[in-house]
């Protein structure tokens, strides 16, 4: 007997209506209520000699919602922040949405012009600032009719600085409430954060993320690294970059405890790892090479194994080799800032541990699939929308599509009907589906090299380089050549110590390489970086370009 389509029960959809009962809006606001709930005397921060606990913590962010209210902020207003990972930065991130406001937190890398664009562009009407960058603060607010009213964070571990704004942080957090009553977001979809894209290619463009993306990216981060409880998360992950991977709410709900990095530096890095028993930490290639490079007697006493995420590139065999050896568990998480940070990750299989470490490299080198979180990840070619096949060859746009994809860019119509044409985010990152279904990006759309009528991979050239053992950066743009068009041109970074010349190099490339892909110029410098550890291929394209003409 067959069923007839469509005839559910009328009674599923009348009379069990969205109610206080049943239903509330997901922001991690929550998380923080729960840890001083439940671990009020567990340690929340630590930096330097400042100690506080989850009742602290949530006490200290109450005071700072209630006095930015007391001063008019309410929703979606703009607070900016310009500081290091400090524990400011943490109360920011719950402070400042308890109050109904945006958190917009600013690179600390970025010149004043930069900064005045983002603070105009955002609305700011409140801005916390370092002792550090006063400076750039300081010729940014110049280049502004309207300003923010502007609050100083003398932190103890960083430099001192005379005063810039109306009072300091710990005056504004002690004319605030420590019972104040906060509420959730009305809507889930309400803006928390406002984060800046990197604009190489023009005004950076503001990316906006709602409390439901932030609580369940929250969650993914634990889900998909299996984070236990209690853990101490050291920050050499900048805050301000996607909002430190939305860690600092991560954490709350861990009740783990955050420690402070003003700079990674190996001795402190290295020292904070020690003293708090780091058990995890988050960042770029560069971040670890750093690390593992670092002298080792700085690495004595530390006899743990320590989880490590990296992002920003694919990890060289190199540093996943130092990373083993000095007990760094790596995992390769991708994403951008317009999918609150991570939202793909290579997930290993158990397997993977029996293979040697070229082979272990090439399946840890690739973005893989999307995090718990994430609803889609897919390749598809961006003219047809159609996807491309699984067989590690076929090239197609990387597409995201669910909770944790921005809102959307602030005030910018026209990129957003760019970005999401088709249902999907756009991400511009080239790729192929290797047939075990796991995502390898070959390349940045605009980094393709077309030499002579056929497609080099920047990514592909540079993953050679990375083998060879002289090598600890490698970047591969386009130079222009009468001939070919362009050809590739790579930029190298040696290890200290170690030397290569441009013959010993190309040797080694022609030996992983089809000829044509070899790069025709090798230029020895340091690598141009941003504050999150990417290496800027838009400088290195320009001098590419100089050096031709």
């Amino acid at each position: 007997m067959s069923l007839q389509a469509g005839r559910g029960h009328a009674a599923y959809r009348s009379g069990l209506d969205r109610n206080t009962a049943n239903f509330a809006a997901l922001t991690p606001l929550s998380f923080l209520a729960r840890a001083a709930e439940i671990y009020p005397t567990r340690p929340s921060v630590v930096h330097g000699a400042q100690r506080f606990t989850w009742a602290d913590t949530y006490a200290r962010c109450r005071r700072l919602a209630s006095a930015l209210q007391q001063r008019g902020i309410g929703r979606d207003d703009t607070v900016a922040i310009m500081a290091p990972n400090i524990p400011a930065m943490v109360e920011a991130h719950f402070g400042v949405p308890m109050a109904g406001a945006v958190l917009n937190a600013l690179n600390t890398r970025l010149d004043a012009a930069s900064i005045a664009f983002m603070l105009r562009h955002g609305g700011a009407r409140v801005l916390l600032a370092d002792a550090e960058y006063r400076a750039t603060i300081a010729a940014a607010l110049a280049l502004l009719d309207d300003k923010p009213l502007v609050i100083d964070l003398a932190d103890p571990e960083g430099p001192r600085a005379p005063p810039l704004g109306v009072m300091e942080y710990e005056t504004l957090l002690a004319g605030g409430d420590p019972d104040f009553a906060w509420a959730p977001p009305g809507d889930e979809w309400d803006a928390i954060a406002l984060n800046y894209t990197s604009g190489t290619t023009g005004d950076p463009k503001g990316v906006v993320y709602h409390h439901r993306g932030a609580y369940l990216n929250a969650v993914s981060n634990i889900v998909n690294w299996g984070m236990p409880q209690f853990p101490a998360y050291l920050w050499t992950l900048p805050m301000f970059h996607c909002n430190g991977w939305c860690f600092p709410w991560t954490l709350a709900e861990r009740a783990g405890v955050n420690v402070c990095l003003r700079k990674v530096e190996p001795a402190a890095a290295l020292g904070a790892i020690r003293r708090h028993r780091v058990s995890h930490l988050c960042g770029a290639p560069i971040v670890y090479a750093t690390l593992i490079d670092a002298d080792p007697a700085l690495w004595e006493g530390i006899d743990w194994r320590i989880a490590g995420q990296v992002a920003g590139a694919s990890p060289p065999e190199p540093i996943i080799a130092g990373a083993e050896a000095r007990g760094i568990d790596l995992t390769h998480v991708y994403g951008l800032t317009e999918t609150y940070g991570p939202a793909a990750v290579c997930a290993k299989h158990p397997e993977w541990t029996a293979m040697d470490l070229s082979e272990r490299a090439e399946r840890n080198s690739r973005q893989g699939v999307r995090v718990p979180m994430q609803e889609a990840m897919v390749v598809l070619d961006p003219d047809t929308m159609q996807p491309v096949p699984a067989d590690g060859e076929t090239l197609g746009e990387i597409m995201f599509r669910g909770n944790i994809t921005m809102k959307g860019y602030l005030g910018n119509p026209k990129a957003n009907a760019a970005a999401f044409a088709g249902g999907w985010f756009h991400t511009g990152d080239l790729a192929v589906v290797q047939k075990d279904g796991y995502v390898k990006i070959r390349d940045r759309s605009k980094d393709i090299i077309i030499s002579g009528g056929e497609n080099i991979s920047s990514l592909e050239v540079e993953e050679v380089l990375y083998r060879h053992p002289a090598v600890q950066g490698a970047a591969v743009v386009a130079r222009p050549d009468a001939k070919w068009g362009e050809t590739p041109c790579a930029f190298i970074e040696l290890r200290p110590g170690q030397d290569a010349t441009p013959a010993a190099l190309t040797a080694h490339c022609r030996a992983g390489l089809a000829h044509y892909k070899v790069p025709k110029h090798f230029v020895f410098t340091d690598l141009p970086r941003t504050a999150t550890g990417k290496i800027q291929k838009f400088t290195l394209r320009q001098m590419a370009k100089e050096i031709a003409s």
